[in-house]
This record gives structure tokens, C-alpha cells and sequence, in this order.
């Protein structure tokens, strides 16, 4: 299965360390690297999303790597070239975003810092289908959003 870079990539060793703990910040650095690349996903990405939430619901540990990532890779699915989610993995993909999802609004009240608050709130958004916020949460951070604000109308004058 292609990873993000459109070339066959094996996530199962970088897992392997998530799941056992080990160099997870190499882990980590690798899955980011192979499983999106500038907006490409492919079959490696979407077969790797229930495996990371397995992983994070098995370590019980709040990261915002992977509410990120699984945002991010949902979010590329549906733009540019991106291959579809392939049949015999669409039941578990999406039962792996609603799990991710349920997992977050418990964690959203002990989330400690606005990375992993917004990684968490971009989750929650994509499983209620509001994909548009999801994207802001996902790209932007608040400040970069705040740059983006209307002035109110009728203001003083």
C-alpha cells in the first residue's frame, strides 16, 4: 500500500514502537513523514488510522499527534488525487473516527494546551461532518485565525 508520498509504505514498525512505548517521538516523526505528504494520503495512510486509535486507546496517555493525524489524513481523503478508502477497510476506518471521537469528549475537559484541545476539537468536528471547521482547527492556530477577523458592525463611530 502507498503512503503519502504515492510509494509503498509499511507504518507496522513505527506502531509497533507507539504501541510499545518505545522511541515514540521517532515514531511519531516517521508516520507524520509517510503517512501525509502536502495534502497526499493513500491506502497506507487510511489502513494505519484504526490502528493508531487502537494504540491510543490501549496507552490511555492524552497526544495530540494522534487526533492530528487522524484529522488530517480524514481531511485529505476527499481532496486532491486521493484514493478512496478501499471497501474492505471503510467499516473499520469509520468506526475508528467515531471511537477516536467518544474518546475525545472525555478528554477534551483534561486536554492542557490549545494544541491538543483544537487536535481533539477537529476530530469531534469531522465525526458530526462540520469538515470546513474541522480544516480551520486542523491548519490554523488561533492567532493565525484572529488575523482573519471581521470588524464588527455598527461599531463606534
Amino acid at each position: 500500500m502507498n503512503g503519502g508520498y504515492r510509494v509503498p509504505y509499511d507504518p507496522r514498525s513505527a506502531l509497533g514502537k507507539l504501541a510499545s512505548g518505545s522511541e515514540t517521538s521517532v515514531a511519531w516523526d516517521e508516520l507524520w513523514q509517510e503517512l501525509y505528504h502536502q495534502g497526499d494520503v493513500g491506502e497506507a495512510s487510511y489502513a494505519a488510522l484504526p490502528q493508531l486509535v487502537h494504540i491510543y486507546r490501549e496507552r490511555g496517555q492524552i497526544d495530540w499527534n494522534t487526533y492530528a493525524i487522524v484529522a488530517t489524513i480524514e481531511l485529505a481523503r476527499d481532496s486532491h488525487d486521493n484514493p478512496a478508502v478501499p471497501a474492505w477497510l471503510q467499516n473499520e476506518y469509520q468506526s475508528a473516527l467515531t471511537e477516536l471521537a467518544q474518546i475525545g469528549l472525555v478528554e477534551l475537559q483534561r486536554a492542557e494546551n490549545p494544541e491538543t484541545a483544537r487536535s481533539i476539537l477537529a476530530v469531534l468536528a469531522l465525526w458530526k461532518g462540520l469538515r470546513t471547521y474541522a480544516r480551520l482547527l486542523v491548519d490554523y492556530s488561533e492567532d493565525e485565525l484572529l488575523e482573519f477577523q471581521i470588524p464588527a458592525i455598527g461599531g463606534a463611530g
